[in-house]
């Protein structure tokens, strides 16, 4: 045998020419610039060229697909120039028919002994299969990625998904998924509303959020038929769509989509079909046809039955949620409804919580009075002719309405009932967005029967409050004694809070035709007792009060007569005779506040003198003692009750300081209101404790001055003040009528004119009187200039001139009516 390093001889003659002609690859031999000066005959079958239309006419390049072109001049050219051969350059060769050819080029450049380029000699291989083998290939991994990244969006969208505590959340978790794991263009999330029967968009890819498009789920919509059918659908094609759902393809000719995915959001197991609850539909799209296939598609049933689960946890989740808020609100309102004592506040209360809590509008119709009671809130309120026909048919059957066929399907009325008995009704309409009043039926009625209950206990106690008060005011001193030489005005104020009835009280009556008696009490405890003990303290006083006796002897026969009465212990009383010839005043305190005394010209005094301890008291002495102090014309004396002044959070100095500076800033002010006033000021509506006044305005002015705020109202009071000074003078009827009707109009047009745009202005009145003639002066420091700038006159400046004898004005600070009338006997 020969040797292995040795050629073997073939037993036939190889021919070098037909070895280039037709060798398994192409040849190629090109100049340095690439012009081809020989090819060989494969390269030419391979190619469809003929010999003559490439030898001299085309260079290599020129045969190449643009884009190889550029590289063979960025890349080829410049390695062949420096390394001098290139290896396996792939390049797509445009063949005579346009087709290309793949490709792998082999190249060396051939130099002359001086170093210079020659000659390039050029190697080509058909490369057809092999690209087909590397597209397979590239095909498999990016299915193979794409696979990937959908598992990967998958199980990111499931770990979202385990953490989504609402199905809001869950609906925004799965709508982000089809564009990662698909890259779908859209997708919208529908949840099935079953208390509305509808289908409600609730998530959406859109930039400005889902469309507000609730579907009927009885609707021939595709999503309504997807969510009914609980099946996926994939709709590749709008001729698809057009056959199976005509309505998708309109809406995809018309938004540019042409494949759509229709995917149920369904409970139970993946492949599960039985027994599975379909709660949502997930639709997504494409801008290009797409087919998804069967791992695609399996995916995206994954998603479905994944996104359904979290869905039904949502919900019991969101279940759970609801159940404890509303019995939260329920013993929320419980506690709000218990705090207004009264009726009708708690109503209000009622409907004030329920909007927009629960509902956007609310009402309570109670059957109390002839024409009934009606609290509401929110609106718009339903059709009232409507409304009225179903509450008529609450309360006579006392069963709950939660639905109606009119205009407002969602307005609910229920039955407020205490005790078996229809109290009135509770009409409301749910919020948009909310659940359904027949969803939340169980919620309502209980509701509903703590409000009437609630309801029912504030009526008894306004009733009951009522008796007490109408029993408390019966055991008040009736009508006060009338003479000109004083004059009395009380106020008494029962506790805001309390049903039970007090023990203060006040009265005033004569013991003589010259000896006024004025009291203010107050009996220890509250109730039936100390209302009846008060009552019995008033008539004892009465009986035991004597031209004689004088205050320290009745309260000293006071103390016995407690012996005998166990319930009138400790009563505090202060007691007070006036002689109305000399104006000299006895008074004594039995434990009780001292007496406010104002004389003209003087400020507020406290009157601390004649003390002694409260009635039946046995501690210390058992003497009384009293007091003497005389009295000037036009003196107001205020006796009052505890509850005006004392306070939990301040000292009782504080209190008495308070009441002496708001008494002096109404010393000018009318005696009728005087007392109410200062109630109203010092403890307003709202208070704990029982307030009584009374204040007693001793002798005849020479002068009288009062300062009344910028309010008609208060004109009524100034007449009535003004009316008993006149009377006390002794001025004629005549007289008396002009001088109430002139004042009262110039003050209405110092308050109307003056201070038209100052409420808080103050007319002053002061009123002078001789044996000839009454003197009025009505002053304001308002601005009488209408908007025009001309002085405003008054619509009474005519009947002031026609009622009073002379009428000036004086317009330099403020105005100042000067008016005088000439008394009858003058005349």
């Amino acid at each position: 045998m020969p040797e292995v390093s040795q050629d073997l001889r073939v037993p036939w003659e190889e021919d070098p020419g037909d070895l280039y002609e037709h060798a398994p690859c192409g040849y190629l031999t090109t100049l340095p610039d690439g012009t081809i000066v020989r090819v060989n005959q494969t390269f030419l079958a391979w190619t469809g060229y003929e010999r003559s239309e490439l030898v001299g006419r085309k260079r290599f390049r020129d045969l190449l697909s643009p884009g190889d072109k550029i590289y063979h001049e960025t890349h080829y050219a410049p390695l062949l120039s420096m390394q001098g051969d290139v290896h396996e350059v792939a390049f797509d060769v445009v063949c005579a028919d346009r087709r290309r050819l793949p490709t792998l080029v082999n190249s060396v450049l051939g130099r002359d002994p001086a170093g210079h380029p020659r000659a390039i000699r050029t190697m080509v291989f058909d490369a057809t299969e092999r690209r087909g083998y590397e597209m397979e290939l590239l095909k498999a991994r990016r299915t193979a990625e794409a696979s990937e990244l959908r598992v990967r969006a998958l199980q990111q969208v499931v770990a979202e998904l385990s953490a989504a505590p609402s199905a809001a959340e869950v609906a925004a978790a799965v709508v982000r998924a089809p564009a990662a794991a698909f890259d779908a263009a859209f997708c919208n999330v529908w949840l099935i509303d079953p208390d509305r029967d509808q289908l409600t968009a609730v998530a959406s890819t859109n930039p400005d959020g889902p469309a507000r498009d609730d579907i009927p789920c009885s609707s021939s919509r595709p999503v309504a038929e997807v969510a009914r059918r609980g099946s996926l659908h994939a709709v590749p094609t709008i001729a698809e769509a057009e056959e199976h759902f005509p309505e998708l393809a309109d809406t995809m000719r018309r938004t540019g989509v042409r494949s759509v995915v229709l995917l149920p959001l369904t409970t139970g197991f993946a492949g599960e079909t039985i027994g599975a609850e379909v709660l949502g539909v997930l639709s997504f799209g494409f801008t290009e046809e797409r087919v998804l296939d069967d791992p695609e598609l399996s995916v995206v049933r994954l998603l479905g039955h994944q996104a359904g689960q979290a869905l039904d946890r949502a919900r019991l989740y969101d279940d759970a949620g609801r159940r404890e808020a509303r019995a939260m609100f329920l013993a929320e309102t419980t506690r709000a409804l218990e705090e207004p004592y009264r009726l009708m506040p708690r109503a209000r209360n009622l409907v004030e919580r329920l909007v927009p809590a629960i509902a956007e509008w609310a009402a309570v119709r109670l059957q109390i009075g002839p024409a009934g009671l009606l609290a509401d809130a929110g609106g718009p309120a339903p059709d009232q002719v409507r409304l009225a026909e179903r509450v008529a048919i609450v309360v006579a059957n006392g069963k709950a309405e939660f639905t109606d066929v009119g205009a407002d399907p969602d307005c609910a009325v229920l039955p407020l009932t205490a005790g078996g008995k229809v109290l009135g009704t509770l009409a409301l309409r749910m919020a948009p967005g909310r659940r359904t009043a027949a969803a939340e039926a169980a919620f309502l009625s209980d509701l509903a029967d703590r409000a009437g209950l609630a309801l029912e206990n504030a009526r008894l106690y306004e009733q009951e409050r009522a008796i007490a008060r109408t029993l408390q005011r019966s055991l008040l001193a009736g009508d006060l004694p009338s003479d000109p030489r004083f004059a009395v005005e009380t106020h008494y104020q029962a506790a805001a809070q309390d049903l039970e009835v007090g023990g203060d009280w006040f009265d005033a009556f004569l013991i003589t035709p010259d000896k006024l008696a004025v009291v203010v009490g107050d009996v220890v405890g509250r109730g039936i007792d100390a209302a009846t003990t008060m009552g019995q303290l008033r008539s004892a006083i009465r009986a035991l009060a004597s031209a004689e006796a004088g205050p320290a002897r009745l309260l000293e026969r006071l103390d016995r007569f407690v012996d005998r009465v166990e319930s009138a212990r400790m009563a505090t009383v202060a007691y007070a005779e006036i002689n109305l010839t000399t104006n000299e005043m006895t008074y004594a305190c039995a434990g009780h506040l001292p007496p406010l005394l104002t004389e003209p010209g003087g400020s507020p005094r406290y009157l601390l003198d004649g003390r002694s301890g409260a009635i039946g008291s046995r501690a210390g002495s058992t003497a009384r003692i009293e007091h003497r102090v005389p009295l000037s014309p036009g003196s107001r004396l205020l006796l009052y009750t505890d509850g005006l002044i004392e306070r939990r959070t301040r000292p009782i100095d504080k209190g008495f300081e308070v009441l002496a500076r708001t008494y002096a800033g109404r010393r000018d002010s009318p005696l009728p209101g005087l007392t109410k006033g200062l109630a109203q000021t010092l403890v307003g509506g709202d208070h704990p404790d029982d307030v009584c006044l009374l204040c007693l305005s001793l002798g005849t002015e020479d002068r009288l001055e009062r300062s009344i705020g910028a309010d008609p109202v208060q004109i009524a009071l100034l007449r009535k003040d003004l009316r008993g000074w006149l009377v006390s003078h002794d001025v004629d009827d005549d007289s008396t009528q002009a001088v109430l009707l002139a004042c009262s109009e110039a003050v209405a047009n110092a308050i109307e004119h003056g201070y038209r745009n100052d409420p808080f202005g103050i007319v002053d009145v002061t009123a002078t009187i001789s044996a000839a003639a009454i003197e009025v002066e009505v002053t304001d420091r308002g601005n009488w200039k209408g908007p025009t700038g001309e002085v405003s006159r008054g619509r009474g400046l005519r009947l002031i001139r026609q009622v009073m004898d002379q009428v000036n004005f004086d317009r330099r600070d403020g105005t100042t009516v000067t008016m005088r009338r000439t008394r009858r006997e003058a005349r």
